[in-house]
């Protein structure tokens, strides 16, 4: 499947995970799903889209050389350029932004490295409607019914309900032109940039939502690794 976007394409895959929430010792995005490191399920998954999408993936510089290791154990050949991670996902994406010209008449897509369930149609809605609007991010409404506190869910509070269909559940890859981006990132880190669309609406653009797959899961948990086991095999979209 190719992007109808006449512009370049590039996609920056954060991959900065250490495994906590998994209790692993081997960082999150190296471990296997089906025999392969979910990373490379992400790579292979963005390539699926389109072979001339340009990679950009972003890894701690102490994982960089067990990367390596696993591209020559495992045979990987899809292009990519590696940079350095930083302390914060802000700091990684501008990395990885400054790798790029800024004169370039591109798309960026920025994507969670333990993603590799994203939806074909879903990457291609997000750069074409980068490409005519700016940005677009995916996102889906949750299924749950949801609640509204400020407090901590532990303690004796007041909660009320709130309408679940207002409420939007962000996935990656989050698409932007080029420009905007640039411009967005050459701000000053705030601890409320939770994402790349934050941080592009910090600085006054309107953040466009495209329909997101609800399989599209970041990977973060055991549970997470069961499913998405279970997912491999079926997931075609």
């Amino acid at each position: 499947m190719q992007c109808l976007s006449s512009k370049k394409k590039y996609v920056i895959v954060v991959a900065g995970g250490l495994g906590l929430r998994l209790k692993s010792d081997i960082p999150k995005q190296f471990l296997p799903i089906c025999g392969k490191p979910i990373l490379m399920r992400t790579l292979e998954r963005l390539h699926q889209y389109s072979n001339d999408i340009n990679i950009i993936l972003v890894l701690p510089k102490q994982h960089q050389d067990y990367w390596s290791l696993l591209c020559r154990e495992y045979n990987f050949t899809i292009a990519h350029k590696v940079v350095d991670g930083g302390k914060e996902r802000f700091f990684s994406v501008k990395n990885a932004l400054d790798s790029i010209e800024i004169n370039e008449d591109a798309i960026v897509g920025i994507h969670d490295g333990v993603r590799p369930f994203v939806g074909l149609s879903v990457i291609e809605k997000c750069f074409d409607t980068a490409q005519t609007k700016g940005n677009a991010i995916p996102a889906v409404n949750p299924v749950e019914s949801v609640r509204f506190g400020k407090e901590d869910i532990k303690n004796d509070i007041n909660t009320i309900a709130y309408d679940r269909n207002l409420v939007w559940l962000v996935q990656t890859p989050q698409c932007f032109d080029l420009k905007i981006l640039k411009e967005a990132y050459n701000q000053p880190f705030d601890k409320r940039f939770t994402d790349d669309a934050s941080v592009v609406e910090s600085i006054g653009y309107r953040i466009n939502l495209v329909e997101g797959n609800r399989e599209n899961i970041k990977i973060t948990n055991p549970l997470d690794i069961a499913y998405a086991e279970l997912l491999f095999n079926d997931f075609k979209n």
